[in-house]
């Protein structure tokens, strides 16, 4: 079977893929909550017309009129600029669904109001099957859904990199430190060098492309990590912007510097001769010799 041909003069049919870009689903999630909000007040005012028609028929009339132009115009929002086909037909079947089904109530308190008690019985029957099944399975919204499908619950954009080292300080840096309540969100640990014995330094990176690195609270790191406020600081790198911040903890040299400070200052006027060979860091346990 050959292929359709298209006209002389037709354009060839195009898809456009719109990106799925954080401000157009946020609106796209908007617009969903306000239609779907719309369909429940629309299903509770038809069972309200439906139950004062069931005492009297004066308002009926109007009723089945503003069920109808209400209808239609939701249908016809519903078909713009939607291709044809057996989808647009089922979609469009269960769009109705509710209104039609409304609008045959409306219609027979209309035109049949003085009808024997049973009638009335039957009719706050339907009247119930109408409004639990239309709010329970909501055909109109399922038929919305068909042509235009419902933007995702939640749409967070992924950060550049959450982890952009393999050192361990840069896992628990993630896991602790730049979690949404930590001291800095949105960050990671890079570069990460061991400048001593007890001091290290390293690179604090946005994760956030533009973004600059987060006032970080010294105190919170401290209780962190378990080290002095005094020993910890965070400045700018230089020849770089914001985006990044030059950590150091402890004192660099370690030992080094304490070993070099006694036999420059120390031991030439305490102990002429004596050399440091450690440093024993901490408090005495009871019970040391």
């Amino acid at each position: 079977m050959s292929a359709k041909k298209p006209k002389a003069g037709d354009l060839p049919a195009v898809r456009v893929d719109i990106p799925a870009w954080a401000a157009v689903v946020r609106a796209r999630r908007r617009l969903e909550a306000v239609q779907s909000a719309t369909g429940r007040v629309a299903t509770l005012a038809g069972a309200a017309a439906v139950a004062v028609g069931m005492f009297t028929p004066a308002l009926s009339g109007w009723s089945l009129l503003a069920d109808a132009a209400l209808t239609l115009a939701g249908l016809a929002t519903l078909r713009l600029w939607r291709p044809e086909g057996l989808q647009r037909a089922t979609a469009s079947v269960l769009y109705l669904m509710p209104g039609a089904s409304l609008g045959v109530l409306l219609a027979g308190q209309h035109f049949t109001p003085d009808l024997h008690p049973v009638w009335a019985t039957v009719e706050a029957a339907a009247l119930l099957t109408w409004t639990v099944g239309t709010w329970v399975v909501r055909p109109a919204q399922a038929g919305r859904h068909m042509l235009a499908p419902p933007p995702p619950r939640s749409v967070e954009l992924a950060p550049a990199a959450q982890v952009v080292s393999d050192h361990p300080l840069a896992h628990w840096w993630a896991r602790l430190v730049a979690v949404k309540d930590g001291p800095a969100p949105d960050t990671a640990l890079d570069q990460i060098e061991r400048t001593g014995e007890r001091s290290m330094r390293a690179i604090i990176r946005s994760t956030v492309p533009g973004k600059p690195v987060p006032d970080i609270s010294i105190k919170s790191l401290s209780a962190l990590m378990d080290v002095p406020e005094e020993d910890i600081a965070i400045g700018g790198v230089p020849g770089r912007g914001a985006g990044v911040r030059l950590l150091t903890i402890g004192r660099e040299g370690g030992d080094d510097d304490l070993a070099t400070a006694w036999s420059t200052r120390i031991a030439p006027a305490a102990m002429p001769g004596a050399i440091l060979t450690g440093v024993r860091v901490g408090r005495p346990m009871a019970g040391d010799d």
